[in-house]
Formats: C-alpha cells, sequence, structure tokens
C-alpha cells in the first residue's frame, strides 16, 4: 500500500490507475479491518489520490472512504489519526461539495479534538483540514466554528511551532473572511494583539499568513478595523510592509489600505505609522503589476478623505508616480484603472499646490482637468498662491493649453 501511495502521490495519472484497478474499495476495508501500520499506510494512498483533483477526491468518496477515515480520528495512535485528517483535508480543499460530504461524516468535532493532543504534528494537520473545509463558503466557516473550534486555535498562535502556526494563522483568516459575525468570533477569542508579533515572526510564512488573517477581519467594518489600529495593529503592518518582500507584501498593503478606507481617523492613524512610505516604494519598485495595483488603491484610500489626508500624500511625492503608473504603455488595465482612481481621488482633496504644478506638465489631458479644477477653487482666495503659480510658470502653461 505504501509503494501504491508513493505512485498514486506522483502524478495523477497514476492515481487514476489506483482508481480505475478497483483498488480504493479494498484500501477503504482495510481501513476499518487491519493494524495500525497497514491503517496508516491506507489513508496515506487515499490522500495521495484525492490531491490532485476534484474528481479523484470525488472518487475516494465514493468510495466509502469517509465513513472508515473519520472513526480512524479517534484511533488511540497519533499517527493513524494524524494520516486520517491529512486525507480528510485533501479531501475537503478542492470544492464545497466535498467539503460539505466532510461535515456530513462527522469529521469537524474530531478534528477539534485533534487539535487538543499533544502532538504537534497532529494539532498542525488538523488545523489544515479545518482550514480547508471552511474556507468555501461562510456555511461551511459556521459549522467548523460551532463546536467551540476558534477557542482552541487561537492560543496556538503563540506556539513556537512556525508550522503549526501557519496553519492557526491561515485557518483564522479562512474563518474570518466571510461575515462580519465570524470575524467578531475570531476577535472574542482575543487574536488581537497576540498575533501582531506573529508580523515579526522569523519564519517568513507565518508573517504573511498572519498579515491575511488582519486583513480579512480589517475589511469588513470601521469597528473591526479600529479594534485592530488600537492594538497597534497600523505601526505592525507598516512595518510589515516594509520588511517583507514581493507577494508577501500584498496582505499588508490591502489591510492598511482597508483600514484607510473606513474613516478620516483610521487612514490619520496610519499616516502618523509613517504608512505612505512603504506602500509608495512597493508601487515604484515591485515588478508585478498585482501588487504596484493594490499600492495604489492603498494610497488613494488614505489620501481621499481631507485636504490633509491629500496633503500628506502628495508631500511623499506619490501623485507622481501614481501618474507613471497610470500612462505606462506596459501597465496592466487593473493598474491604470486603480492608479487613474487614486489620483483622481486623492486630487480631489489636494490643496498643495507645491505637488500640483509639476503634474500639470506631465499629465495627460483627462488629467489636468482635475489639476486645473483644483487650480480654479484655490487660486481666486489666495494671493500667495498665485504669486507662485505665476513665478512657476503656471500662467505660461495655461495659456499654452487654451492654445
Amino acid at each position: 500500500a505504501l509503494a501504491l501511495g508513493r505512485l498514486a502521490n506522483y502524478s495523477d495519472d497514476l492515481a487514476e490507475a489506483v482508481v480505475g484497478n478497483e483498488i480504493l474499495p479494498q484500501l477503504v476495508y482495510s481501513l476499518s479491518e487491519q493494524n495500525r501500520f497497514y491503517k496508516k499506510a491506507a489513508a496515506f494512498v487515499l490522500r495521495a489520490v484525492a490531491k490532485h483533483s476534484p474528481e479523484l477526491a470525488q472518487a475516494v468518496v465514493e468510495s466509502g472512504a469517509l465513513e472508515s477515515l473519520v472513526p480512524c480520528l479517534e484511533e488511540f495512535d497519533p499517527t493513524v489519526k494524524e494520516a486520517a485528517a491529512w486525507a480528510i483535508g485533501y479531501i475537503a480543499q478542492h470544492t464545497g461539495e466535498l467539503a460539505q460530504h466532510v461535515v456530513d461524516a462527522g469529521a469537524i468535532p474530531l478534528l477539534v479534538l485533534c487539535i487538543q493532543e499533544p502532538e504537534v504534528a497532529l494539532k498542525r494537520v488538523a488545523a489544515s483540514a479545518l482550514g480547508d473545509i471552511a474556507k468555501h463558503s461562510p456555511e461551511l466557516a459556521q459549522a467548523v466554528v460551532d463546536p467551540g473550534t476558534v477557542a482552541y486555535l487561537a492560543p496556538l498562535i503563540q506556539h513556537p511551532d512556525a508550522k503549526l502556526k501557519r496553519q492557526v494563522c491561515s485557518c483564522l483568516a479562512q474563518i474570518a473572511k466571510h461575515s462580519v459575525d465570524l470575524a467578531e468570533i475570531v476577535v472574542e477569542a482575543e487574536v488581537f494583539p497576540n498575533i501582531l508579533y506573529n508580523l515579526k515572526d522569523i519564519d517568513h510564512t507565518v508573517r504573511k499568513n498572519a498579515a491575511t488573517c488582519i486583513r480579512e477581519v480589517a475589511k469588513h467594518t470601521p469597528e473591526l478595523a479600529k479594534l485592530i489600529v488600537n492594538a497597534g495593529g497600523a505601526s505592525a503592518l507598516v512595518d510589515y510592509v516594509a520588511e517583507a518582500a514581493g507577494n508577501n507584501k500584498l496582505p499588508g498593503i490591502m489591510a492598511i489600505g482597508y483600514i484607510s478606507a473606513f474613516s478620516e481617523t483610521l487612514a490619520l492613524a496610519v499616516i502618523t505609522s509613517r504608512g505612505i512610505t512603504p506602500v509608495k516604494n512597493a508601487l515604484i519598485s515591485e515588478p508585478e503589476d498585482h501588487i504596484k495595483a493594490a499600492s495604489a488603491w492603498t494610497l488613494g484610500q488614505i489620501g481621499r478623505h481631507t485636504p490633509d489626508h491629500s496633503r500628506a500624500v502628495a508631500e511623499a511625492d506619490v501623485l507622481r508616480h501614481l501618474l507613471a503608473c497610470m500612462v505606462h504603455p506596459n501597465s496592466s488595465d487593473d493598474l491604470k484603472t486603480k492608479a487613474k482612481r487614486a489620483l483622481k481621488s486623492v486630487l480631489a482633496k489636494c490643496t498643495h499646490l507645491q505637488a500640483l504644478q509639476p503634474l500639470l506638465r506631465e499629465a495627460p489631458l483627462k488629467v489636468q482637468k482635475y489639476i486645473l479644477k483644483q487650480f480654479a477653487q484655490m487660486l481666486p482666495h489666495d494671493l500667495e498662491a498665485r504669486r507662485s503659480f505665476v513665478q512657476n510658470g503656471g500662467l505660461e502653461l495655461l495659456q499654452r493649453l487654451g492654445e
């Protein structure tokens, strides 16, 4: 069986051969009959087959595997429990329908018991399997939460084992992402401020998963975003974005954007935590457009509230870079759209002339009208601004545009 598992694990063609040769029913039978070594090997083959595709996982379910795997979660030997939990997670990960089969087979309460076992490897696999169930829909996440799961997961945020922390942060994120109620269940388990310490973890995947969990909580309501900021979350996220590399920056950048979007007070907390610079740096130096687009969106959320917010963004020399992303021929459509929206929303509040004037020269026509609108609002009321505008060649530029 172990050899079969190794083969099935290696490629989906071999996994399909295992299914096609009617081996599954024999394995399922042996799960309920044989000794613990054989059970482990049989669970390994089922996991190896189920991992490749929803169709193969469905074949495993149809062979009656869940009815035999779930009782293995109650075995005395922790390695048998681990093998069974792993196979169950691999079945659940593909689709909501397959995850529902796992729930119907009664796996969740037993997986929650596995989290409470002393063996770290078993805790890891059980947390991972619960995350694989919870990720599909609010209903499945609710089923995961119902036996009091979050109360057992939350303390493990501080566990010394990095791989366990990865799975726990990921599982909490999969629960929190669906709705306000589910996010509140995660928060009520006193996840904050402990999860913020994981943004400094030596393991970079722990950091990323913690940032993802924070993002999934922050996005729902101003109250949840405020709770994160009050726990010290703004500066923790800013540091995380500054230190992370590449794709790992993304959840941090988005979390900052969600927090800033809700209110001028929350956006101000991001500004005072020096949040603009690391996001601007990502906009400039990250090669991938989807990270640039998220950065542009976040900068727009920070700067769109009041003239003070807008000025903070303008003084950080962000507007020029948003414009560059917007007009660059190689920018993706999404990046162009996000950069344009961010630029418009910041410009609409901008009264910082020194930042606006250089833009007027470089901007395409459709952006110039937004800049001119700001000048039209300010110049009639501000003598100093008028003088500076004329001295810096603004009037001359306008005359040229008029021609």
